[in-house]
């Protein structure tokens, strides 16, 4: 419905996601925000209108792609987008219907009795230097498989992702299969394994390809293996600026959140550096081009998935420190939340409500005094799905038209 009462001005919406940023307390019953000293965000929360969102639904654990398709405002069950697609966009590759698209981690295995056993997903976290040497290494050895083009593209650290191109059009289905990441250390890969015949064909050339892959990475120290996971196929999705009637543009470093951004049609915007400061730098130059800014920040999810609890509490720090800067943007809406919860004691994704934090010169405010968990419950955003959070940026910009006589 909010589609058909879209309409067009001139104000620009900047929204910020702190990837991973919603927490459990770790250290003196407190959360990563709660310990975090943020003088820029607490006082923004003070005169914003604060709440919580539910990624998916109540319980359910997104991964990354459904936590931003929901707050891109696109319902994540009815579009199940694989990772795949998402690295391989965000890397700039081209992704045709024929092809297959998959995320890798290099990683480091063992065999032990004559099993191969996962000693690290993630390789030490190698450099992305390292990464590129390693991804080159196999893009010259390994160009086909059963016919089947392939095409390596580094990302960073770890990531990396793989297309596989078939000489046909490949029918819907095709990549249902199942992820080979154990996702725990000490277990032994997984096997790619095809719900259906036309995924059980594609399965079969990624078993004769990680075959390959395990010889050539064979004398590595540590991405001695590829681990795979999020098979997908070419999406079919209307874009954002269809959808909302708003030119749209994403600040991002990872492949994964550009493919993202890439995914619902806004333009990446190009940039040098990896830190929040060349981020800003990139928006800035930006600024008068387009309506719709989304900014991704990484780190905050990579230190609660590793369980460093002070390191995410250092980059949300970070992050306050150029507040300031994003604010003298002007912009007329401005949103702070996160895609999902990253709490440090888990170590991982999780269910839990995420923060939101909506600046605009029409809210309430004075509900809350910081931006963290406890104090967005008092906020008068409440908890809402998160699908329904560019609904309020539409409507703070003074977007939407009134519904109805």
């Amino acid at each position: 419905m909010v589609e058909a009462l879209v309409q067009k001005n001139s104000s620009k919406i900047l929204l910020v996601v702190l990837d991973g940023i919603g927490g459990l307390p770790v250290k003196e019953g407190k959360t990563e925000l709660e310990l975090s000293h943020t003088p820029n965000l607490d006082a923004l929360a003070g005169r914003s209108a604060l709440g919580l969102h539910v990624p998916v639904d109540y319980g359910i654990t997104p991964g990354s792609g459904p936590g931003h398709l929901g707050i891109f405002g696109y319902d994540p069950i009815k579009h199940q987008i694989g990772r795949g697609i998402l690295e391989a966009l965000g890397l700039g590759l081209e992704v045709r219907e024929t092809d297959i698209t998959v995320r890798g981690n290099y990683a480091t295995v063992e065999r032990v009795n004559g099993r191969l056993v996962v000693k690290d997903r993630r390789a030490g976290r190698i450099s992305t230097e390292e990464n590129r040497r390693i991804t080159a290494k196999l893009s010259t050895a390994i160009r086909e498989v059963a016919g089947v083009e392939v095409f390596f593209a580094p990302g960073v650290e770890h990531r990396v992702a793989l297309l596989l191109r078939f000489p046909y059009e490949l029918p819907e289905g095709s990549d249902r299969i199942g992820d080979t990441d154990p996702q725990r250390e000490g277990l032994e890969p997984l096997r790619p394994v095809g719900l259906g015949e036309p995924a059980q064909r594609v399965a079969q050339v990624v078993e004769e390809l990680l075959k390959r892959v395990e010889e050539e990475l064979s004398q590595e120290p540590k991405a001695n293996y590829l681990l795979l996971r999020g098979f997908s196929q070419k999406p079919k999705m209307e874009s954002f600026q269809e959808r909302f009637g708003l030119k749209a543009c994403a600040v991002a470093v990872y492949p994964m959140y550009r493919g993202l951004a890439s995914l619902v049609g806004m333009e990446l915007l190009p940039f040098e550096g990896q830190s929040i400061q060349d981020q800003i730098r990139a928006l800035r130059s930006a600024w008068q081009d387009y309506e719709f800014f989304f900014l991704h920040v990484k780190k905050t999810d990579s230190y609660g998935e590793d369980g460093n609890y002070e390191g995410k509490v250092k980059v949300i720090e970070e992050f306050d420190r150029h507040l300031p800067e994003l604010l003298e943007l002007r912009p007329d809406v401005l949103v702070i939340t996160g895609d999902h919860s990253t709490p440090s004691v888990l170590k991982g994704h999780s269910w839990h409500p995420v923060p939101v934090l909506l600046h605009s010169p029409y809210v309430l405010g004075g509900t809350s005094q910081k931006f963290t968990e406890r104090e967005c419950l008092k906020g008068e955003l409440g908890i809402f799905p998160a699908s329904k959070l560019v609904n309020l940026m539409l409507a703070h910009a003074l977007r939407l038209a009134k519904f109805g006589a």
